[in-house]
């Protein structure tokens, strides 16, 4: 299987310095930002806790993707963890039985659009699940299942190209439902419910 090779957030962690730290299990449908881009009416991360002032999120979920962000009033720890090549690793509903044959297409790279030319991903780690994940249900019904079966997915990656992960299972020919984000670096979702959110004392994977 290919592999990547990962930092640890032990690696960037620094004196606190008065800054804090926060994981927040981002829901469907929240834009991963505090300032609206646009007039028209978009959930904002604000919504969901008082955060201090300079507080911004490390790093993007897509309004309809969920799962694990990571926010901090620290801006070099900010600037530090986007800059390296942390894994963050996914669960993937895709629709349709995945096969074999697609996920070490997925593990071993795949071309995609970025910004309108050819790229071609970088090896991966991807697998099956045997089983459907315990996540918090999403507001928005995903799919009726009278329309076929689906299957889950685990996909880590060490880039984070736009939408790269949808790009990705759409080339092996099986489109993302849902898209959950469980782990950054060594820091995990565990048992945060949508809109949750739990302070960090520093950016350490021991927390």
């Amino acid at each position: 299987m290919p592999t990547t090779n990962q930092t640890s957030l032990a690696e960037l962690a620094e004196p606190s310095q008065n800054h804090q730290h926060f994981k927040l299990f981002k829901p469907y449908g929240f834009l991963s930002q505090f300032v609206p881009e646009s007039r028209k009416k978009k959930h904002l991360l604000g919504e969901l806790f008082n955060f201090p002032d300079k507080t911004m999120a490390i790093g993007r979920l897509d309004h309809d993707s969920e799962g694990l962000l990571l926010l901090t009033t620290d801006g070099m720890m900010s600037y530090k963890v986007r800059s390296k090549g942390i894994e963050k690793e996914y669960y993937v509903q895709v629709d349709g039985e995945i096969t074999s044959e697609a996920m070490s297409r997925l593990q071993n790279g795949v071309e995609i659009s970025v910004n309108g030319a050819k790229y071609l991903t970088l090896p991966c780690k991807a697998f099956k699940l045997d089983n459907e994940p315990q996540l918090p249900t999403r507001g928005r019904k995903i799919r009726d299942p009278r329309h076929g079966p689906t299957s889950w997915v685990s996909i880590t990656l060490c880039e984070g190209k736009n939408r790269q992960i949808r790009k990705m299972t759409a080339a092996v020919g099986f489109a993302t439902l849902r898209l959950v984000r469980v782990r950054i670096g060594d820091i995990h979702i565990e048992s945060l419910i949508a809109g949750e959110v739990a302070t960090l004392a520093k950016l350490d994977p021991a927390l």
